[in-house]
């Protein structure tokens, strides 16, 4: 099996495992404080992390060169989780995965100001486009449109943040050292929010909290893997497969159907951010495939 293929089974697999990660936290915040679920999303993967690391290069992939670039992606990235799970405890799975994928196109808007980039009018319209399906799933106005729906959009500006500090990262730091940060920033700055809220997991929670914070470690870790036997441009159109797996999750797990309007708009999303994320390629813009991370 060539490297291609095998890059491709793990974006496919890493979307459904962050799905298992969404789903489940979706179930859990029924019963448990939001931010305790959240501590130990990153509390779990930040042993996991660490076990990981020490077996595959020693100490010497604690340290990194850019300490302030990777606090702030674990704060991004704490941040979108937080906003994402609260997001999902009044919407669809298929909504908050069809939001989500605003995250290459802010990410494309943002890379002007914060670095630098140039963005010709092709990538603008794009979007624009899709900012415009970003509308018609929420709908603004209407008896459908519901106020969570503007903080999963938070929650993917956030996500947008990280993917941009990623890209200002590089590669100077280990993929596994890039790991180990976020989820240790991620369990240190959620800890004492959790304490306030503080309830003891029981029974079958403990079992789904490790689920979540495996799937979290699990999912990056496949995520990295991927992109070093396969090219972005490659994985790039495979990412939005979690629309798939999300609407899946949605109907079995909590038997909430998406309506045609946020297919249409989810349709829309994806077709800009993989219009957005070819040009890219194509003006020699070097990125990772833009994630929405959880």
């Amino acid at each position: 099996m060539s490297n291609t293929i095998k890059a491709i089974l793990l974006i496919l697999a890493t979307m459904a495992v962050f799905t298992v990660l969404d789903a489940t936290a979706k179930y859990l915040n029924q019963s448990l404080p939001l931010v305790v679920t959240v501590f130990f999303r990153y509390a779990i993967a930040l042993v996991i992390a660490l076990v990981l690391l020490l077996r595959r290069g020693g100490v010497s992939l604690l340290l990194t060169r850019h300490p302030a670039l990777q606090v702030s992606r674990g704060f991004f990235l704490l941040a979108s989780t937080f906003l994402n799970f609260f997001a999902m405890s009044y919407l669809q799975l298929a909504q908050t995965a069809a939001i989500s994928f605003t995250v290459p196109l802010w990410v494309c808007a943002l890379s002007v100001p914060l670095l630098g980039e140039k963005v010709g009018l092709r990538r603008w319209l794009a979007v624009l486009v899709g900012f415009c399906g970003v509308l018609i799933i929420m709908r603004p106005g209407s008896m459908d449109f519901h106020w969570a729906m503007l903080v999963s959009l938070c929650s993917s500006l956030c996500a947008a943040c990280y993917n941009l500090a990623t890209r200002k990262v590089g590669g100077k730091d280990a993929a596994e050292t890039s790991l180990l940060y976020v989820c240790l920033v991620g369990s240190m700055a959620s800890a004492p929010v959790a304490a306030l809220s503080w309830q003891l997991p029981v029974g079958l929670q403990w079992l789904w909290l490790v689920m979540i914070g495996a799937a979290g470690a699990g999912g990056h870790l496949m995520l990295i893997e991927a992109h070093r036997k396969a090219t972005a441009a490659t994985l790039a159109p495979f990412v939005y497969s979690q629309i798939i797996w999300m609407t899946m999750a949605g109907v079995v797990l909590f038997g909430q159907w998406p309506d045609a309007w946020t297919v249409i708009g989810a349709l829309i999303v994806v077709a800009s951010g993989i219009y957005v994320f070819n040009r890219e390629r194509r003006r020699g813009v070097t990125t990772p495939a833009a994630v929405p991370e959880d």
